[in-house]
């Protein structure tokens, strides 16, 4: 089984983090015995599960980048400011 980053796991929520660890235990189980037949479809549920967390942290990244586009831009503007 596949797991997802450390990161992603971080931003499931309760409920998807249980579910997560459950498949995780069925698909490595699966694998154990061989099956892999079955469990290629435990691993898709997995990462269709963790496509909200994913989105989550895409969200973050790009608050953060935001937030420092803004904070070189108001180094710049004092920059200007102090040249004037």
């Amino acid at each position: 089984m596949r797991h997802c980053s450390v990161q992603v796991r971080g931003l499931l929520t309760r409920e998807e983090l249980d579910r997560y660890n459950a498949l995780i235990e069925v698909g490595s189980y699966l694998e154990d015995q061989s099956r892999y037949d079955l469990a290629y479809p435990v691993q898709k549920e997995i990462d269709l599960l963790i496509q909200p967390a994913i989105e989550r942290l895409k969200d973050k990244s790009r608050a953060r980048d935001k937030a420092t586009a803004e904070y070189l831009e108001s180094l710049r503007t004092e920059d200007d400011d102090e040249d004037e």
